[in-house]
């Protein structure tokens, strides 16, 4: 029966009428695959080297094991926003003649062949053949490898149970934060409390049934919970929530607008994919510091403005330029209605510029590297804020293809045209450009004051530019509206 599935899944893929509609997407999909793929590869082949460079006196097995406990948290946190859970594939089996614990194994057994599951083996595998090469006891690496394996298996099942409640993310992430600051600041010895827990399962090869186990009986809870929940008006049925959050009235004071601040705000809060982006612009605050703390950045300048226009600018690229797609299962009834477009547009103009403004507050512990790091931020807001929102906006007429929110925010291409790869130019290069220019012929401070009088213009012009994309998404309406009724683009 498993066999049967398997094939019937493998013709709904092909069969798929967006199959030759979003066939370069995923050629292009491929390659990104294989480059993530060949860069596990290398980290995997290079990690006891690097281990071993960093930590000279230490055993690189023994330094890897004190961190595991990171990775299996950080596992399941990625899982939470990524991994998928199969339940629509299932429904139509629902109603044939098929035992349920059939369906129950198969929705299990595919989970544990799925990508997530591979990706561990090809970081984890070349660290082991490495370790081999260098000595190491071919059966101890051989049945550690076995071990992680388990533990990833483990992490897939619990995902299961956790996925389905927003405070399985508070806890986890709050674990993270708490065990790191607890280790960071000599509070509790988190490393070395956890190493040897994990360090035993290379130097005691029996070991191994223990994760084994683990991945044993969480695959069997998940078994049983699903053989019981499989009824088509059950609780596998689409994820719905009752509409007890908050009402939002603060809103209301923004007249017209704040209908639609209402809508995009519960969109975000309530969509994996749109709650992703937020998660992911938060944690780019931190990403200033790859380059802040290497020397051979100190001389280059243009690299720390496009760290600005980057980390101010990061939730308006992500979130931007899928505007409207992210509203594309009601945006032909919002056309068909009274509603003035241009407070709609408005609206998303004022979202993504808290944003903004946001984004810059949480980069200004950087002036700890210098008062220049500070003003190139600044200078880079002001630019995001008056010229890129316009940019983007005006991008977002072009987007016909419509975004599932209800999708997996890996991996999903929904909603990706050509429009989000040539948008990059003039968000992202263009300040660059002007910079770099203004940075080698005048220097760093007339550079700033370039971006921030491009950005002071632009608001000046905001009502001249917010009426002129009103038009174009007039002109543009009906063709969105028809992309956005394509369920399979």
């Amino acid at each position: 029966m498993f066999k049967r599935f398997v094939d019937l899944q493998w013709k709904a893929f092909f069969r798929s009428s967006s199959f030759g509609k979003s066939l370069a997407i995923k050629i292009l999909m491929i390659f990104f695959t294989l480059y993530l793929l060949a860069t596990l590869v290398g980290v995997g082949v290079g990690l006891y080297y690097i281990l071993r460079e960093v930590f000279p006196d230490q055993n690189p097995m023994w330094m890897l094991s004190r961190y595991l406990v990171y990775w299996v948290l950080v596992e399941l946190l990625f899982r939470y926003f990524m991994q998928k859970i199969p339940v629509m594939d299932v429904k139509p089996l629902l109603s044939m003649p098929i035992k349920k614990s059939s369906i129950a194994h198969y929705i299990l057994g595919r989970s544990t062949v799925s990508w997530y599951n591979i990706l561990a083996l090809f970081l984890f595998v070349p660290y082991g053949i490495v370790l081999v090469y260098h000595g190491y006891p071919i059966l101890n690496v051989s049945l550690w490898i076995v071990s992680v394996f388990a533990i990833v298996i483990c992490i897939n099942h619990v995902n299961f149970i956790v996925n389905k409640s927003d405070k399985a993310l508070y806890v986890i992430g709050g674990i993270i934060a708490i065990l790191y600051g607890l280790d960071h600041f000599g509070v509790l010895p988190v490393k070395d409390f956890f190493g040897p827990i994990f360090h035993g399962l290379y130097q005691y090869p029996l070991t191994v049934l223990v994760p084994i186990t683990l991945a044993i009986i969480a695959y069997w809870v998940n078994f049983l919970f699903l053989r019981n929940k499989l009824f088509l008006d059950a609780s596998l049925k689409t994820k719905t929530k009752e509409a007890k959050t908050s009402e939002l009235a603060w809103t209301k004071r923004f007249g017209d607008m704040g209908t639609f601040l209402q809508l995009d705000l519960k969109m975000i809060w309530r969509n994996k994919r749109t709650k992703a982006q937020v998660f992911i612009s938060l944690l780019f605050v931190f990403y200033g510091l790859i380059f802040y703390l290497q020397d051979i950045y100190a001389n280059m300048a243009p690299m720390f403005a496009f760290l600005g226009i980057f980390m101010t600018g990061i939730f308006l690229t992500n979130f931007g330029q899928f505007i409207p797609a992210w509203d594309s299962s009601y945006y032909g009834m919002m056309m068909s209605q009274n509603i003035p477009l241009r407070k709609y547009l408005e609206s998303k103009a004022s979202l993504i510029s808290v944003s903004v403004v946001v984004m810059f507050l949480l980069t200004i512990p950087y002036v700890y590297f210098g008062w220049d790091k500070l003003a190139i931020n600044f200078g880079s807001a002001l630019y995001n804020l008056g010229v890129n929102i316009p940019v983007i906006l005006y991008f977002g007429s072009y987007n016909k293809k419509r975004i599932d929110l209800e999708k997996s925010p890996i991996g999903n291409m929904q909603g990706t045209s050509a429009t989000q790869f040539l948008i990059i130019i003039p968000v992202l290069g263009l300040p660059i450009l002007i910079f770099t220019a203004f940075y080698y012929l005048i220097s760093v401070e007339a550079a700033v004051v370039a971006l921030s009088l491009l950005g002071i213009i632009g608001f000046a012009m905001k009502n001249k530019l917010l009426n002129m994309i009103t038009e174009q998404y007039r002109r543009k309406k009906y063709g969105m509206i028809a992309g956005f009724k394509e369920k399979n683009n």
